[in-house]
Formats: structure tokens, C-alpha cells, sequence
């Protein structure tokens, strides 16, 4: 049977001659470009329990048409200890499968064409299988799990069976001989940066706060194909994609698990934890975020929504005086008064109207929000600072006398509990 999704945005055909399993109901995809340690990967993810259905894990093995041939060589070496790896360890319910694209295009070549690929490919197997739907697993080739984390995966999926879309609880690892001390400190200070923005995101009220990190995120099939499958974005794909999906799906965050990300510095991609790192390495500053008050003014918008619907307040800019200066100005800077006839035509009943309203002001753009506001209003502050304020308003307890590596552990600590 042609599968449509396939036919339109497919980048290759279908890639393994095998056929899968009849067990088979989950899907682990790895992208992998010139990563020294895949073994470890590969390991990791064949120690965890086995779940009820087994298990297929596709590694896109990738690099572009331009790629120094060193690392071709090194990734062509990396596929032959992969597969003779696979076949001395693979435990039964297990299945690892293996992609080789390294003459990727120049435009494209990068994670999300990798991801694609592979994405596409699981595809393409659960339509083998008949399943009609099947979470796909997006996973990195330098991270590690816990050994729980393919069957509290598959437990959540049952579990919220309206669910399209999950996001899967991280740690960075941060002691240890592997790196070098400061890199330890640097990955304290970026993932404190990540769950503070996550949490004042979701401060604000707004609908889509979720964490988008490529190596924890899940997504069914079928949400996948509906929104056109994984971008080919060079970095940042995570982020795009898990924000169409949330736009669209209910997301469920699966806190009973881990990942845990390598904090290897990296000037691979434009952006992300690799870069991140880089970047402080080179002096920029580690301790320092977004200022607290583009979260609070997001918040007094929001709630504001309810009364702007009630009373049609929306007629234009002009009627929005009450609101602050910062989201007044962004809004003028992003045309919204274009918006309004769309909002008050087709957001009839409140239900609609903020449907239409948060799928307009997204996540995306409520980052540009928080960038505009940057510029312009609130340049950035130390992290302490503004988790002291983020935690007073959200009545935690004092955390202004804390370091950061026991800010990090409140954040986690408070992560993890999530319902």
C-alpha cells in the first residue's frame, strides 16, 4: 500500500531490506556524524529492560557531499565495529539496524536530514507491520539512558493513549573524570539556563512549555506524518519540530526515566549544548539568562486574555493599553493588528479563540517575545537572580543563598515530580 506521507516528503526510499519483527512496536532513531563512541550508545540502550513489544533501533550513519573524507573514513569505521558489535551483543527483543548516507546534499546535510531519514524509515516498517500507529524515539549517538527508559516509554504511550507527543526527562551529567572540571561547571550553568526558561515559560500560562531536546522527545507516526515529518534543519530541529507538534497534539512529559546528554564541547552545529559549551569555553559567560520580567509581562497578557474575549476588548493595538509596554511593542513589531480580524471571525467561542491565538503567538514566537525584550527592555541577568525571582512568584521556597549546582538539583528535583 503507498504511503502518501512517504510519497510527498520522503528524502530516499526505504533503506533495509530486512523485515521487521512481528513483535516490533517501538522505534529508536540515532543520528550519528563522526561520533567516536557509538559503541556506548548502542550499549546503553541494549542493557535497558526489554519492554512488552520488541524494539528496533535505526542508527543513521551521515555526512554530506563536502564532508572532509577523514571523517567519512571515521564514520564508514564507525559502522563496521557497530555492526560487528550488534552481532555479538544483541539480546533477544532487540534489533539494531543501520543507515549509511554519507554523500548527503550540501544544502541539507546535517541532524535533521539524519533524523529524517531515519524517522522516515521507521515509517516505512510500522507500515510493514500494520500497526497504524507506533512511537518513533529520537535518541542521540553520544547520550545514555537509564535502563528503564524503553518500557516507561512504552508504559506512557499506553498509558495516555490520546497522546501524540512526549518529552522525556534529561540530566547532564555533571562530575566525573571524562571532561575537564570547567566543563562540568559550564553544563551546571547551561542546563540551569534550560529548566529555568522552561519553567518561567510555563509561569507565563502558555499553553506549549516543554522541553525540546533531540535526544529526549518522542513522537507516534502518525502525529509525524501529519505535520510533514522531521525538518532538515542543520540544528535546532528539535525545537521546530516538537513545537509543530505541540501546537497540534497532547504532549505528556515522562518524568520516570532519564536520558543523559554528553556535555562534549562541539562547534558541529549553530547551536545546542555542544556549541553551548564551546562558546563558555572561548568566555562567554555561563551565569548569566533572560531577565525574569519578559516571563511576568508574558504572564500579565495571558491573563488578561480571558477578560480581552469576554468584553471584545480586540478591536485593535489601541484598546490593548492596559498591557505592558514591552508585549505592545513586540506585538506592533509582529504585525498583530493583522491578526485580529482572523481571532474575532473565527474564535467565536473562547475554546477557539485561544486555539487560534496560541497557534499565532507559539512558542516560537514567544521566544522571539523574549528576545525582543532583551534588546530592547531587559538585557540579560545572572541566573541566581532571576531563579530567585521566578522561584519567589511561584512561592518556592529562598533559593538566593544556593549555588547553582543546588539551584540545578531543586530545578531537577522539581522536574522529575512533575505530574
Amino acid at each position: 500500500m503507498t504511503n502518501n506521507y512517504l510519497q510527498k516528503f520522503g528524502f530516499v526510499e526505504p533503506q533495509i531490506k530486512e523485515t521487521p519483527n512481528p513483535n516490533v512496536g517501538l522505534f529508536v532513531v540515532i543520528p550519528c556524524f563522526d561520533e567516536p563512541d557509538l559503541i556506548s550508545t548502542l550499549q546503553s540502550l541494549n542493557n535497558c529492560d526489554r519492554p512488552k513489544l520488541d524494539v528496533e533501533i535505526i542508527t543513521v550513519i551521515n555526512a554530506g557531499k563536502n564532508t572532509d573524507s577523514s571523517i567519512k573514513q571515521r564514520n564508514s569505521e564507525t559502522l563496521i565495529r557497530a555492526k560487528n558489535w550488534a552481532r555479538e551483543n544483541t539480546k533477544e527483543g532487540f534489533t539494531f539496524l543501520f543507515l549509511e548516507q554519507q554523500n548527503l546534499p550540501i544544502k541539507h546535510a546535517g541532524v535533521g536530514l539524519a533524523r529524517k531519514i531515519g524517522m522516515d524509515e521507521a515509517v516505512h516498517r510500522i507500515d510493514q507491520l500494520q500497526l497504524g500507529d507506533a512511537p518513533i524515539i529520537c535518541f542521540d549517538a553520544d547520550a545514555i539512558c537509564d535502563k528503564n527508559h524503553l518500557v516507561e516509554i512504552e508504559k506512557a504511550f499506553q498509558a495516555n493513549p490520546t497522546a501524540k507527543g512526549a518529552s522525556i526527562y534529561f540530566e547532564h551529567p555533571i562530575t566525573g573524570s571524562e571532561f575537564d572540571l570547567f566543563v562540568y561547571q559550564f553544563i551546571i550553568d547551561y542546563e540551569l539556563h534550560l529548566r529555568y526558561y522552561k519553567n518561567a515559560f510555563e509561569f507565563t500560562g502558555h499553553p506549549q512549555a516543554c522541553y525540546t531536546i533531540g535526544s529526549s522527545m518522542a513522537v507516534m507516526s502518525s502525529a509525524y506524518q501529519s505535520q510533514g515529518g522531521m525538518n532538515k534543519r542543520k540544528a535546532g530541529e528539535d525545537f521546530y519540530f516538537m513545537q509543530k507538534i505541540i501546537e497540534r497534539f497532547p504532549v505528556i512529559e515522562i518524568n520516570t526515566t532519564r536520558v543523559i546528554p554528553s556535555p562534549r564541547p562541539s562547534h558541529r552545529v549553530p547551536f545546542g549544548t555542544g556549541r553551548a559549551i564551546s562558546e563558555f569555553q572561548e568566555g562567554k559567560n555561563s551565569d548569566e539568562t533572560y531577565a525574569f520580567e519578559p516571563f511576568n509581562d508574558l504572564r500579565l497578557f495571558i491573563d488578561r486574555l480571558p477578560l480581552i474575549y469576554k468584553n471584545q476588548q480586540l478591536k485593535n493595538l489601541d484598546t490593548l493599553e492596559s498591557i505592558p509596554v514591552s508585549i505592545r511593542d513586540f506585538l506592533v513589531d509582529q504585525n498583530f493588528e493583522e491578526r485580529i480580524p482572523d481571532l474575532l471571525e473565527y474564535g467565536k467561542t473562547w475554546e477557539t479563540f485561544q486555539k487560534r491565538f496560541f497557534n499565532w503567538f507559539n512558542a516560537f514566537r514567544a521566544l522571539k517575545f523574549v528576545h525582543f525584550a532583551r534588546d530592547n527592555y531587559y538585557p540579560n541577568k545572572s541566573l541566581s537572580s532571576e531563579i530567585t525571582k521566578l522561584c519567589t512568584m511561584k512561592n518556592m521556597k529562598s533559593v538566593s543563598m544556593n549555588s547553582n549546582s543546588e539551584l540545578l538539583a531543586i530545578f531537577r528535583k522539581t522536574d522529575k515530580e512533575r505530574v
